[in-house]
């Protein structure tokens, strides 16, 4: 990374440690983040961050994950932001997934974060079937309700393309391999920040 890049910040833990990191190489640098959380915190730590709306595409996007198989599917949207997140990821040149060693998993498991409009949103559950809305979750950054998947599934491309065709559904934090650049692993014993 240097100076001059365009840098999609995801939301998270993993992000707390890469914001930090980021900030005490002193680069110029332009950031989107995707949630206010990490909006808040990069600002506190002076990076420079602008609207989405300044930016149309990055050098690089940095984000954590829930689950990472081998062959780069992501469960993403612990912390309801999946659907900027999706976006920022689409929108990069280059993006880094940086998880824990707990984080890889032989094949994904439910749940998988959902976004669902408020408008309707009795009929989406009712069409989908195998979801529920988080209790006591705020709305996403962008007004959406964050809901999960439960059911279990084999197929992640099938259950994207559902997702994805089911009206309602704003947006599933299932993230295809084809996103993905790389993928960092931090070891988690012993205990510590990821370096």
């Amino acid at each position: 990374m240097g100076n001059g890049m365009t840098v999609g910040l995801g939301t998270g833990s993993t992000v707390t440690y890469l914001l930090t990191a980021l900030a005490a190489r002193d680069l110029d640098i332009r950031c989107v983040a995707t949630s206010p959380r990490t909006e808040t915190m990069a600002t506190s730590l002076g990076l420079r961050v602008e609207p989405f709306s300044h930016i149309d595409r990055f050098d690089m996007a940095i984000d954590g994950a829930d689950q990472v198989t081998p062959e780069r599917w992501l469960i993403k949207g612990g912390g309801g932001a999946h659907t900027r997140e999706k976006i920022v990821a689409a929108s990069a040149d280059c993006f880094v997934v940086i998880v824990s060693s707990d984080k890889l998993v032989p094949v994904l498991e439910p749940p998988v974060p959902l976004e669902l409009l408020s408008f309707g949103l009795r009929s989406t559950l009712r069409a989908l079937g195998g979801a529920k809305v988080r209790p006591d979750t705020p709305a996403s950054p962008d007004g959406g309700v964050i809901a999960d998947w439960y059911d279990p599934f084999d197929d992640p491309t099938a259950l994207s393309a559902y997702l994805d065709a089911t009206p309602g559904v704003v947006a599933h934090g299932l993230f295809q391999p084809g996103l993905v650049s790389q993928v960092v692993t931090g070891r988690i014993d012993p205990p510590g920040p990821i370096r």
